[in-house]
């Protein structure tokens, strides 16, 4: 049986059958949505977020100082007192320097010769000691110097060097020219690592080959006798900006060539506490006797360098001193360090050098007050005086240096420094020096008649050198480093 639909439920669905499409079924009331909020609204409800601080940038690698730039040491002996370079660039740092002196010794030597130094070699004469001219490279951790050496020295110091004797090759002709000449390579690993390969100052004896860096132009035996370079390796490490250490592989004891089979080998430890103290340490072994491999040798020599005032408002501004201890010996080959006898002497070097300085007038002058002592049985660090030409190869029998021969010697110095310019000095100095045997060269020279005859340091039939025990001298010297 069919529904039956009512009216009003016939005209609902014919209106909804012809209702528009976009009208749709609207949802019951109580489950219609609230309108969402304006933009603006929303964020006014949100509770505002505090401004963030700026982050600071990230901390950089603190540079480490250079070694021993946290103090001005140029006071020291052996220093040069120039602060600045005024031919210094990226690359390159160059260098000038000049020494020339006159020197005038008491003695009156004829022939105007000067023995028993390596600074001083003519008397009443006018003499170029040292030009140099060079500089040190710097670029990309490598690094090299170089600086020449014409004048006296040229000549002076090879002639010093016996170890030209022992195979060919003329080495004292192929170096003279050169004082310091080496390549290295810079790592930066602790405060500073380098190696260095050529030819380099020893230091040894506190004071420089350069006079211009030095209290005096004339200084004592342990300074003058003992190496002023060395030709071979070194390594320079620096465990912090106070202290240097360096091992030495060398070819020996100032020396072109080795004198035997076996190298020299040694090092320095240098160290600076503060500004006012400079301590060097050197120690070295090697064989140095031409011939005789068999004669070791071993050398201590230790220094201390202090400046106990400063007063730069003071006419007296600035006082310092500096002591040296040297100690050594030589064994085997017939020789000892000690109890020795006729048959096998003792063979040692003991000896020292002190002096004390005062500067004046905000540094524009300096008096230096000093001397030493030495004691070298044997004479195997003694200067050989160039009686007839001798150099340290050829000898000679008018001052022998066999096993046994004794040698003392003292000396005593007034050094008076007038500074006008960093880059200037003009000395004044007085020596006095002493020796237990006949050394120094007397009124009637170390030179035969006529000029030097036959084969260096031979026997000239009716000549005789005259040594004698004492010399004064007096010495003006102009010193130039640029």
């Amino acid at each position: 049986m069919a529904n039956h639909l009512k009216p009003a439920q016939i005209m609902l669905i014919v209106a909804m059958a012809f209702a528009p499409a976009h009208i749709g079924y609207a949802a019951p009331l109580e489950q219609a949505t609230e309108p969402s909020k304006a933009p603006e609204q929303a964020a006014e409800s949100q509770p505002a977020e505090p401004p963030q601080p700026p982050q600071p940038p990230p901390p950089q690698p603190q540079a480490k100082p250079d070694p021993f730039a946290f103090a001005d040491f140029t006071w020291l002996s052996g220093n040069p007192r120039t602060k600045e370079s005024p031919l210094d660039t990226k690359a390159f740092t160059g260098e000038f320097r000049a020494d020339t002196n006159f020197t005038y010794s008491f003695n009156k030597p004829i022939d105007d010769t000067i023995s028993g130094s390596s600074e001083i070699f003519r008397s009443g004469e006018f003499q170029l000691t040292q030009l140099g001219i060079g500089g040190d490279f710097h670029y990309d951790n490598v690094r090299g110097r170089l600086m020449t050496q014409f004048g006296m020295y040229a000549q002076t110091t090879p002639r010093n060097d016996a170890s030209p004797g022992r195979g060919q090759w003329p080495l004292d002709t192929a170096y003279r020219y050169i004082s310091e000449a080496y390549g290295g390579y810079h790592w930066d690993k602790l405060y500073g690592v380098n190696l260095d390969a050529g030819i380099f100052m020893s230091y040894i004896g506190l004071w420089s080959y350069y006079q211009f860096d030095n209290w005096t132009y004339q200084p004592s035996y342990v300074s003058s006798n003992t190496p002023w370079f060395f030709n071979g390796l070194r390594i320079q490490i620096f465990p912090s900006d106070k202290l240097k250490i360096e091992p030495w592989l060398i070819n020996g004891w100032q020396s072109y060539g080795k004198f035997n089979h076996a190298p020299g080998i040694g090092g320095q430890v240098l160290w600076r506490p503060n500004g006012s103290v400079s301590v060097v340490l050197n120690n070295y072994w090697g064989t140095d006797t031409l011939g005789l491999p068999d004669r070791k040798r071993i050398h201590t020599d230790d220094s201390i360098q202090v400046k106990y005032y400063q007063n730069p408002l003071a006419f007296l501004d600035m006082a310092a001193f500096s002591v040296t201890f040297d100690a050594g010996c030589e064994y085997g080959g017939g020789v000892t360090c000690s109890g020795g006898n006729a048959q096998t002497p003792s063979q040692y070097f003991l000896g020292f050098m002190a002096y004390n300085r005062v500067w004046f007038a905000n540094n524009l002058m300096a008096v230096t007050i000093g001397g030493g002592y030495i004691d070298n049985p044997g004479r195997y660090l003694v200067l050989l005086p160039a009686i007839n030409g001798a150099t340290a190869i050829s000898g000679t029998p008018y001052f022998t240096e066999n096993p046994g021969d004794q040698f003392k010697a003292w000396d005593a110095s007034f050094t008076f420094d007038y500074m006008p310019s960093q880059w200037g000095t003009i000395r004044a100095e007085f020596n006095r020096r002493f020796s237990n045997v006949p050394y120094f060269a007397g009124a009637g020279g170390i030179t035969p008649p006529g000029g030097n005859q036959g084969a260096a340091g031979s026997i000239v039939p009716g000549f005789t050198p005259d040594l004698v025990k004492s010399e004064s001298r007096f010495t003006l010297g102009l010193l130039v480093r640029i």
